[in-house]
């Protein structure tokens, strides 16, 4: 009954919500172009169903390009070895600051280095280095957080460093890095649009494309079905990587665990 009513609740309030904005709109007969009605916002996403889902399949391959570089190569770059912990701290600030800067000041200057006909894989960089600084953070935490016991355990039966790596630290660090990715999946759909507003001119297909030129015509109804659509990817994006960390941790790590009172 408990989980029946987690579902059935926040739909209720969704629904509510879009009620009360279709008869507030139609009630004060606010005009289109400031704020559209539910309806209105359905009826551009049908209207404009094959330009939005482009744009869709456009920012997915840069965001879900972007996350998976990122984490591989977290993954395979993994070391043993703690490093110093200055060393660690700021080299930690500094990929968090050149991360940060990414989707913004550094975004321009990678189309132009990548080139614009070669916009895809401009938006995957982008979008990898935004959603590099949560994964690096996490990791690196995770790996710290194994447990010394276990590593001396594996030092006195002669594990090798890639053996200590593999068996105590990489498990200790994965519900870290799964963690990470799904911070970074949102971060790096952000970059991705974001980005996409410094090549618009030359790859119409992006979202730049979907809600801007919209706005900037007054075709708010379009704007906000692009929106929704957006924020509909980056639910799908963490429901996903969700089940991806149930899947891995159901069976052994205590977060994942059901609770036998």
């Amino acid at each position: 009954m408990k989980k029946i009513f987690d579902i059935l609740f926040p739909l209720i309030v969704a629904i509510l919500l879009l009620r009360f904005w279709q008869w507030r709109v139609r009630h004060d007969a606010i005009p289109v172009y400031v704020l559209p009605a539910p309806s209105d916002i359905a009826g551009a996403f049908v209207d404009n169903f094959s330009s939005l889902m482009g744009s869709l399949l456009a920012t997915l391959r840069g965001d879900g390009g972007g996350l998976h570089r990122r984490a591989d190569c977290r993954r395979r770059g993994g070391d043993p070895v703690q490093p110093e912990p200055v060393v660690d701290a700021r080299a930690v600030s500094l990929c968090g600051d050149f991360a940060g800067d990414a989707g913004g000041a550094i975004a321009p200057l990678i189309l132009i280095w990548v080139g614009f006909e070669r916009v895809n894989t401009a938006l995957v960089l982008i979008a990898a280095l935004v959603a590099f600084f949560p994964i690096l953070s996490n990791t690196t935490l995770g790996l710290k957080s194994a447990d010394f016991n276990l590593i001396d355990l594996a030092r006195l039966y002669n594990a090798s460093r890639w053996q200590i790596l593999r068996r105590v630290q990489l498990p200790s660090a994965l519900p870290y890095l799964l963690t990470g990715m799904k911070i970074a999946g949102g971060l790096a759909l952000i970059g991705a649009v974001v980005a996409s507003s410094w090549q618009a001119a030359v790859a119409p297909r992006d979202w730049r494309g979907a809600s801007s030129k919209p706005a900037n015509r007054l075709q708010i109804a379009t704007m906000f079905a692009a929106l929704a659509l957006l924020a509909a990817l980056g639910v799908a994006i963490f429901a996903a990587l969700s089940g991806l960390e149930y899947f891995l941790l159901r069976r052994w790590h205590e977060s994942a665990l059901k609770h036998q009172s």
